[in-house]
């Protein structure tokens, strides 16, 4: 879909993946959820979802690991398309078809990020022209990284991470992301870092990492890369270790598990580093494929 597309024709969003450069988790709440200091960066590897007028609310998918992408009304973005219907008293007759190139359940929150591109091109689809904040209202009624792909950048996310403050970021910052073979539940990695971290404390914002994040110093994010879920995916899949390993021993600055997990990141330095880190991890035979992206990137944004 280009600029001259008209909404009768269909509404196309492009929307990032994220990686969490500091994921700080407190322990578990009364509610099931856990508190979070989650420092969000967007990067350049997309999904779009274009929503064309239907009889029905219908989604279709294309892409890797297409097959592996709800159709139903669990998918975020028909979830969205319902939220927003309803809060204007239609019914949510929309086709939406998800392009995807986020890793599907990889942890760099691919649902969340078609869930806030549907709901920004059902918004224009249907002539809504939804203030900023009711948008983010519902990204947070889908999920707590929905309002994160919906505004892009760098944020610091806090309660459950749907609470979002933009932060101040330079860069680019360069990265290689390492696809493993099938996904990680995320409750499932919750519930395991329950069980390996009984005494978690609150969680806090590094200041070192705001401080690098805003300078754009890639050697100092690196120092300061944290993911308090990581011992909890590697736990649950511990061929983790070797990707995370096979990256550093290729140069790359530094190694996470991104989010919940399983796709792993590495921060390196430029883009010739990028090119052979992705190239020495594919070789690794530790992980199935790779993407290589910069930081920040917009988010949500009508094409």
């Amino acid at each position: 879909m280009n600029g001259g597309a008209t909404p009768a024709a269909g509404v196309t969003v492009r929307v990032p993946a994220k990686v969490n450069v500091q994921l700080a988790v407190g322990p578990a709440r009364p509610d099931g959820f856990h508190d979070l200091a989650n420092v969000f960066l967007a990067v350049s590897l997309y999904d779009e979802v274009t929503a064309t007028p239907a009889d029905t609310l219908t989604v279709t998918c294309e892409g890797p690991d297409a097959d592996r992408v709800p159709l139903d009304r669990t998918n975020l973005a028909a979830r969205a398309a319902e939220l927003l219907a309803a809060r204007h008293g239609l019914s949510p007759d929309v086709h939406l078809h998800i392009r995807k190139a986020i890793p599907v359940a990889g942890g760099m929150a691919g649902g969340s990020a078609d869930g806030a591109a549907a709901l920004l091109a059902c918004d224009a689809l249907w002539g809504l022209d939804s203030p900023r904040e009711t948008l983010l209202e519902i990204c947070a009624e889908l999920g707590s990284d929905v309002p994160f792909s919906l505004v892009g950048g760098a944020a610091l996310g806090v309660g459950r991470g749907e609470r979002l403050t933009g932060l101040s970021v330079a860069g680019p910052f360069h990265w290689v992301f390492a696809v493993a073979d099938g996904g990680l539940s995320t409750p499932a990695v919750y519930a395991e870092f329950d069980r390996l971290t009984p005494d978690a404390a609150p969680p806090a914002a590094s200041p070192a990492l705001l401080d690098a994040l805003s300078t754009g110093d890639t050697t100092a994010l690196a120092a300061t890369l944290v993911n308090d879920l990581q011992p909890a995916a590697v736990s649950l899949r511990p061929s983790l270790a070797a990707t995370l390993r096979a990256g550093l021993d290729a140069g790359a600055l530094a190694a996470l598990v991104s989010g919940s997990g399983p796709t792993t990141a590495f921060l390196v330095k430029d883009p010739d580093a990028a090119t052979a880190v992705a190239a020495a991890l594919r070789a690794s035979g530790t992980c199935r494929t790779t993407h290589t992206a910069t930081s920040p990137a917009p988010g949500a944004t009508l094409l």
